[in-house]
């Protein structure tokens, strides 16, 4: 529930502000790593600097206001390649940062939007008081955000027509939705978020569809990249996704590493294993640049 307005700014408030404020609860990113991911894995964690690049917090216009996104990109050049990256669960934390510093080191203007924005800022809460507010995102606003996002950066220095997706976790599956919403997109890289529609007690109509769902509809390969021993998303799903790509005759793929946990690339985490993670990175550098988008 929004908290009152204090007395003393009583007044003081617009009504066009006011309707701004409630409209977006998050209009900055958070500094560090989200609390729900406390504590951080500090022996394991990858720290990419910003020398030679440009990287920091802007604003995307959005139909309805604004919206806070992390940029990084190279200091020197133009034109470059774009990469969305799609968040966690846990938001635009530092380590969706520093992903977009790695892309930015690797030539491209990378950019992450906050795409809880309106509904909350998870930033400082637990894993159980998350999921209420992502389940009040809908899909629908996620594309129109992300759409958001590109045309931002086709007006400040990237070249959209090498456009690339990524996400991870929350943002696996956005990729592959993304992936059969854009016809501009390039390539997408999912790495291991859900690909089947829940029990039908769980459905949510702000996420009406599901990838498996969606495969005859994809408009840009997609690379999906699953551990063997994610338990929230099991093999049988993922055997779903391959046969569902298969059967629509798309040229999307999928990789399983069999010892990986669910959220292997996360150097953060205890679920981190080193060799895939960066195994991964390679594929996904070498998928975008064999489908046009690096």
């Amino acid at each position: 529930m929004e908290q009152p307005i204090h007395e003393e700014l009583a007044g003081l408030i617009s009504p066009k502000e006011e309707v701004s404020r409630r409209t977006f609860v998050v209009t900055s990113l958070t500094a560090g790593f989200a609390l729900a991911v406390q504590p951080v894995q500090a022996q394991t964690q990858i720290t990419t600097d910003t020398n030679g690049l440009i990287a920091g917090e802007v604003k995307i216009p959005v139909k309805d206001g604004e919206i806070p996104a992390y940029r990084a990109m190279p200091a020197k050049g133009k034109n470059f390649p774009v990469a969305l990256v799609v968040q966690e669960i846990f938001g635009v934390h530092e380590h969706i940062k520093d992903i977009c510093r790695r892309f930015a080191k690797a030539g491209y203007l990378a950019i992450a939007p906050e795409l809880y924005a309106r509904q909350g800022d998870v930033a400082n809460l637990q894993m159980n008081q998350i999921m209420p507010i992502v389940s009040k995102v809908p899909d629908a606003q996620v594309m129109s955000d992300l759409d958001a996002a590109v045309a931002w950066a086709k007006k400040n220095n990237g070249n959209t027509a090498k456009l690339g997706v990524t996400g991870f976790c929350w943002g696996g599956r956005i990729v592959w939705l993304y992936a059969a919403h854009n016809p501009g997109l390039k390539a997408g890289v999912a790495w291991y978020g859900r690909l089947v529609p829940p029990p039908p007690d769980r459905a949510n109509p702000l996420q009406p569809k599901h990838p498996t769902e969606l495969a005859k509809d994809l408009k840009a390969p997609v690379l999906g990249l699953y551990g063997g021993k994610d338990t929230g998303i099991p093999l049988d799903t993922v055997e779903q996704m391959r046969k569902a790509i298969k059967d629509a005759g798309k040229p999307s793929e999928i990789i399983v590493y069999p010892e990986a946990l669910h959220g292997f690339h996360a150097d953060y985490r205890p679920s981190y294993k080193k060799d895939d993670a960066q195994d991964g990175w390679a594929k996904l550098l070498a998928w975008f640049k064999k489908n046009g988008a690096a």
